[in-house]
């Protein structure tokens, strides 16, 4: 043994000094593994648990934003629908009431001396005047028909006044004369002061409601004088089947754009197709469609684009639900709502990019906190290496305890860290910051950012959570509504079981929740049984609500007297009075005289009756129809008389029957329910009804309820 700087070589001083190196070594060296397998691990741990949480929350908001978007599209084109048809239909009664005015006119044109009109003005011009035109070639003054529709000129000057809508109103004579009510005069005459010829006849309107034999639409056209664009409806006038004249007039595009025009651009928009696919109506700013006039607009089921015409297809019958069709290689999002007076659609049109965008934008923004969260995690990671080659340094030189000491510290708060992400990973219980993890170092750090992160996630969680409570308590109280309403109408049965001379039976399935159908039957007295079918326009709680009120005031007037006609006379000023949303009721309302079998009945533009007497078939009754209730007040019905015998049915249904619709797109239609009616003839009136709405749904297959169903059948035994 050689001792060298005061050890001795081969020595126990030399084999401790070794065992204490060889052991600092492996210490090291364990150290040094045990540390990056738990940054290894660690590493796979945050990424997977990013990548679940940015799934996670993908799949929740896009759903969410689907089914919000679904909801509040086919509610906005429902609504939009309404006010266009709402529109339209003052149009359409004022149209109407020129066709009836004429008529009137021509019929009685014997006792009328002919009414004088002259041709136009222009010193008037600007003013509103009656004035007649006339084709090349025709003597104005020879006319049999001219002086008699002459007297529609105060009516038409009143109409033209009183609606903005209308640019002018006019008759067009099948002799080649026009009465017209204008106040561009000037453009009459050509540039030497001569009468223009006006080629009444060739007029797209005048040869569309010819062909049509009744109302007519044109699309977009060019005014033959002023060159304004504007749409024509039209009429014809015949006289014991001669065809004596048409009835028409221009309606002003300005006035009837206002509620396509609100929209964000290409993002979101509403515009109007017609029954020939072409644009009528659409926001300047859209960045798609274009309205032309009808000769240039092109029918958009021309287009090749498939999808969109089958969507345009589904819009002009019925309400579409939420679909996707690709305009100008963008995706959309398109509801429709078809405006059945006048066979045309109002489309809803929203970006399927700008939809989603929130979501694209939540994901980007959970991105930059999980690369933030990652970049600090690293950051600490690289910097705990470099102090790990440091404490390697110092734990040669310092031994065996500081080795330890210093691993200890590094090593046991990832470990933690490691087991509560894990946990929390699997359990959904929020990351918490503990004593362990509060080191003063990058550990803090990275720990301190899934904290953060966590409570995020949970907060996030807890929103939707809240979301959903709300749309069951909103499901609770509709399913309150639908009770309460249903507890309103007659359902307990036999109705009467001490009155053996009937057997009555009713049934109504809303579409939703709660409906706008309703029925009613009650005794007014001991001899007269008063029956009440109808159906309020629109659906959903508001319709209920007009329901409940209008059920309760046709019970009402029935008690106080007086026959249907006049219960629906007051129940229709009543309702008028406070119709701000303007809600409208068919209704078909009847008494029967128990010991004679009359039934005493009024129809304010419900569905025609089925009877059906002793050993007899089911016919349809076609009876007298006066208007719907609530459109105009002090209107006026009419009674009828039915004749039940023993054995006789009376069937009363809502349009939600014939009008039930299939996965195909077809209508349940009268047709079917009278063979329907007729294989189960003889059935009683529960066994009756429950067979037909067995037809129905059999019919309908896997199709949504479109439409309230509600039936009412009385048997007389």
């Amino acid at each position: 043994m050689k001792k060298i700087m005061g050890i001795t070589v081969g020595g126990l001083q030399e084999k401790t000094s070794r065992l204490v190196l060889f052991m600092i070594l492996i210490t090291v060296v364990m150290f040094s593994g045990v540390s990056f397998y738990q940054n290894q691990r660690l590493s796979k741990v945050v990424n997977k648990a990013r990548d679940e949480q940015t799934q996670a929350i993908s799949r929740i908001s896009q759903e969410s934003m689907q089914r919000q978007l679904e909801q509040s599209m086919l509610r906005m084109t429902a609504l939009r629908a309404d006010i266009a048809g709402s529109d339209f239909s003052e149009v359409i009664n004022d149209l109407y009431m020129m066709q009836a005015i004429a008529q009137g006119l021509l019929e009685n044109r014997s006792m009328l001396e002919p009414a004088v009109v002259s041709p136009p003005d222009p010193a008037l011009d600007g003013t509103p005047t009656a004035h007649v035109l006339w084709e090349d070639g025709v003597d104005y003054t020879k006319s049999e028909y001219l002086g008699v529709i002459a007297h529609m000129s105060a009516p038409l000057l009143a109409l033209y006044n009183n609606c903005p809508k209308i640019t002018s109103c006019y008759v067009g004579i099948s002799d080649g004369t026009h009465l017209s009510i204008d106040k561009n005069l000037a453009n009459r005459f050509d540039d030497e002061g001569r009468q223009i010829p006006y080629p009444v006849r060739q007029r797209p309107w005048y040869k569309g409601a010819v062909e049509a034999g009744g109302l007519y639409f044109t699309g977009i056209e060019e005014d033959a004088f002023s060159g304004e664009y504007c749409i024509t409806c039209s009429v014809p006038v015949y006289l014991e089947d001669e065809l004596i004249c048409v009835v028409g007039m221009d309606v002003s595009l300005a006035t009837m754009t206002e509620f396509v025009q609100d929209s964000g651009g290409s993002a979101w928009f509403s515009f109007i197709v017609n029954g020939n696919g072409q644009v009528i109506f659409a926001p300047d700013d859209n960045g798609i469609f274009s309205v032309e006039t009808a000769e240039n607009a092109k029918d958009l089921r021309s287009l090749g684009n498939e999808p969109l015409a089958a969507f345009i297809d589904d819009a002009l019958l019925e309400n579409t639900p939420l679909t996707v069709v690709t305009l100008n290689d963008k995706e959309y999002y398109m509801s429709g709502a078809p405006l059945p007076d006048v066979g045309w659609a109002v489309i809803t049109a929203v970006s399927r990019e700008a939809v989603e965008e929130p979501s694209v934008q939540l994901l980007e923004k959970m991105d930059l906190i999980n690369e933030s969260s990652t970049a600090t995690f690293r950051e600490g990671s690289a910097q705990t290496t470099r102090q790990v080659l440091f404490l390697i340094a110092f734990i040669l030189a310092a031994g065996i305890l500081a080795a330890r000491y210093t691993a200890g510290r590094i090593v046991k708060p990832i470990e933690e860290m490691t087991r509560s992400i894990i946990n929390s990973s699997r359990t959904g219980q929020l990351f918490e910051m503990k004593d362990t993890y509060k080191t003063d170092d990058e550990i803090e750090v990275l720990a301190q950012a899934f904290y953060d992160l966590s409570k995020k996630t949970k907060q996030y969680i807890e929103d939707i959570t809240a979301i959903t409570k709300e749309k069951e308590r909103i499901s609770t109280e509709l399913e309150l509504a639908r009770k309460i309403q249903a507890d309103m109408m007659p359902y307990i049965y036999p109705a009467f079981p001490d009155r053996p001379e009937f057997d009555i039976y009713a049934t109504m399935n809303p579409a939703r929740e709660v409906g706008g159908d309703f029925y009613d039957f009650f005794l007014i007295d001991d001899d007269h049984l008063g029956m009440v079918v109808a159906d309020v326009s629109g659906k959903g709680v508001p319709a209920a609500l007009f329901m409940m009120m209008s059920k309760i005031l046709i019970n009402n007037f029935a008690m106080m007297g007086g026959d249907p006609a006049r219960v629906l006379e007051q129940t229709n000023n009543t309702i008028c009075q406070n119709n701000e949303d303007e809600m409208f009721i068919t209704a078909w309302f009847g008494i029967l005289e128990i010991s004679s079998g009359r039934v005493t009945a009024a129809n304010a533009g419900h569905e025609y009756p089925l009877l059906k007497n002793a050993g007899g078939d089911f016919e349809i009754l076609k009876d007298k129809h006066g208007f719907v209730l609530g459109a105009f007040e002090d209107k006026k019905y009419e009674n009828y008389e039915i004749m039940l015998e023993k054995g006789s049915t009376l069937f009363l249904y809502t349009d939600g029957v014939p009008e039930a619709t299939n996965e195909a797109g077809e209508l349940f239609g009268s047709k079917r329910l009278l063979a329907a009616m007729n294989r189960s003839k003889a059935a009683r009136p529960v066994q009756l009804l429950t067979s037909i709405k067995d037809v129905v749904s059999d019919f309908v297959g896997d199709a949504d309820q479109f439409d309230d169903l509600t039936m009412l059948a009385i048997t007389l035994l």
